[in-house]
């Protein structure tokens, strides 16, 4: 089966129905551009990701990177695609024209991403990290540092990588024990352990530059003593060439059960002399600088996790499509020809849950990134601190539920492909395999439960959660406007209300007691996630409502298909939230009250 990596149609779709991105091309900064050189880029991204991407998506898989004393070997075709990117310009997407980059805005090099996450999200891993690095690097480092660091990844000359966790510490960051002593010169040497580093060494790049957090000899306890350090692997000459080996070795390769084509690694630090680390910022500030790369990462993550849906999604649908099997309960003939599976009313629903929830979690990921854009180059100053603050509010639950709803769909997939799809012979195992990470990394839905009810809700008093209410009843209007059904949008805008007088009462339980206030944040994040895609869907629908008329059969499809989807997931899904908001606003203790000696 030849199945696409996307719908091309879905993404030009999201880019300028859902979202004006062509509205862009008025701000300043991205003036020179056009839709036309948006769409370029797109087919080039495409392009790279066919050719260069998907041909080892399998062979990764099955032969990791391995350690051969102090180098790590890949299989060559990691190199090539990496090097592809580079030549693409896509690793310098970000970046000013000044600086030789791309001047992209964010959301069309998130659109430029998810071709090449759904390719293969193994192998993309490098390039996600790798730019990553180079904004931070761009936002926080000096001028020094800027010129002799960013050259070296916009071109493809070194990787970069977010050294955060340690073996002892997860997501307790105050917690971690690395530590920085300051040289005579004003660098440092680091020493401590790292560990579950994403893309820590390889063979395809010359270099790695380690964003690092540790704490400075002396610094205070907590958050509050955390500072960022540039470690290369190798240090780097004058003219950009690797230098003397830094000391940072790679002390184990872990296994993992997906994204198997990415370096995951423990690091050690100052196994000698102590590593040469250089300073970013203000000492004790790092957990600050380091949380930009961190959100776009919760981003990209999210976005990795729709992408890996929708592949999912793609293939079991050509395969239900193609595939006979048995006959329609009305059917009593048996010598009747068989049906394809796509004919089964059951198989139809499995396929309209893959597709709310692949589309639905693109759609999300790209509504935060535009977000993202307006909060950086949006056309005053109160539009960009708005898009702020309903961004820093919604990063959790964009983080969280594509990642949570990807792996649904993507066992949904299995099903429908049913013993086949258990077999490595078919992509749909080895994509839920690749797909079960996205609920972990980059913060567990735990983690960001307690973020978004403990923290996110309630910053600047609740201006960005009401601003995001703001927004959601402007979009339900704009739904009645284009005739949406009234029910759908009436279930919306109840779901809403709920939400907002349930956050007023968990806020009151979290002021009598932090600890059981908190025990459910899981369940508050699961249904403010619903409410998000089910706006963001009634959003579609709206859209494909106004235009569905008058076009031709294939468009009519399309725009039906959305708002069939939409329907789905208000009528089918979002009704949970009344039971999850029962359970929340009564206080249930039942996990909290459970002891440990109980189990």
């Amino acid at each position: 089966m030849s199945v696409p990596l996307l719908n091309d149609r879905d993404i030009e779709f999201l880019l300028y129905e859902f979202l004006d991105t062509e509205a862009l091309l008025a701000r300043p900064r991205y003036r020179e551009h056009s839709r036309e050189i948006f769409d370029a880029s797109l087919r080039t991204a495409k392009t790279v990701a066919e050719k260069y991407f998907a041909n080892h998506l399998v062979e990764g898989d099955q032969n990791e990177p391995r350690l051969e004393g102090d180098t790590i070997k890949m299989i060559p075709e990691t190199r090539v695609a990496w090097q592809e990117f580079a030549k693409a310009g896509f690793l310098a997407a970000h970046q000013d024209y000044e600086e030789g980059g791309m001047q992209m805005p964010e959301v069309v090099f998130r659109a430029i991403m998810v071709y090449i996450n759904a390719a293969n999200i193994g192998t993309a891993a490098y390039p996600f990290v790798a730019t990553g690095a180079a904004n931070l690097l761009r936002t926080f480092g000096s001028a020094e540092q800027k010129a002799k660091y960013l050259p070296l990844i916009m071109d493809g000359r070194s990787n970069g990588t977010m050294a955060l966790t340690e073996p002892a510490q997860g997501s307790a960051l105050g917690d971690i024990t690395t530590v920085a002593v300051p040289h005579e010169d004003g660098s440092y040497r680091l020493y401590g352990q790292k560990m579950f580093i994403s893309c820590a060494d390889h063979d395809i790049a010359d270099n790695v530059i380690h964003m690092v957090l540790a704490k400075i000899e002396g610094a205070p306890t907590g958050v509050k003593g955390i500072s960022l350090f540039i470690v290369p692997k190798f240090l780097v000459e004058d003219d950009g060439a690797p230098g003397a080996r830094n000391d940072v070795v790679v002390a184990a390769l872990n296994h993992k059960m997906g994204y198997r084509n990415t370096t995951n690694a423990a690091l050690n630090f100052g196994e000698r002399d102590g590593a040469v680390g250089y300073l970013v910022g203000e000492p004790h500030k790092g957990l600050a600088y380091m949380f930009q790369m961190m959100n776009e990462a919760r981003i990209g993550v999210a976005l990795g996790a729709a992408a890996i849906a929708y592949q999912g999604y793609n293939y079991s649908l050509d395969y239900a499509r193609q595939r006979p099997q048995g006959r329609l309960p009305s059917s009593r003939d048996p010598g009747s020809p068989q049906v394809m599976l796509v004919e089964h009313a059951d198989v139809r629903r499995m396929l309209l849950a893959q597709k709310a929830y692949a589309e639905g979690g693109l759609a999300m990921c790209l509504y935060a990134s535009a977000l993202f854009e307006d909060q950086h180059t949006g056309l005053d100053e109160a539009a960009r601190k708005r898009a702020a603050l309903v961004l820093d509010l919604v990063i959790p639950v964009v983080k969280s539920w594509p990642s949570k709803y990807g792996c649904i769909s993507n066992d949904l997939a299995i099903q429908i492909l049913a013993g086949a799809g258990y077999m490595r012979d078919y992509p749909v195992e080895q994509l839920y395999r690749d797909q079960r990470l996205n609920p972990i990394h980059e913060g567990t839905e735990g983690i960001h439960g307690i973020d978004l009810l403990g923290r996110k809700v309630s910053i600047n008093n609740g201006l960005g959660l009401e601003y995001f209410a703001e927004d959601m009843r402007e979009l339900a209007e704009s739904a009645r406007q284009a005739n949406i059904d009234e029910t759908l949008v009436q279930a919306c805008d109840r779901a809403l209300t709920l939400l907002l007088d349930t956050t007023a009462t968990l806020l009151g339980q979290i002021g009598k007691d932090v600890d059981r206030g908190l025990a459910n944040a899981t369940l508050y994040l699961d249904m403010f996630g619903r409410l998000l895609a089910s706006f963001l869907w009634l959003k579609q629908a709206a859209v494909a409502a106004s235009a569905v008329e008058g076009k031709p059969q294939e468009e009519q499809y399309f725009y039906r298909g959305k708002i069939q989807a939409a329907r789905y997931y208000i009528e089918w899904e979002l009704p949970q939230v009344f039971q999850q908001a029962e359970l929340l606003v009564s206080g249930n203790a039942a996990t909290f009250e459970m002891k440990n000696e109980w189990f």
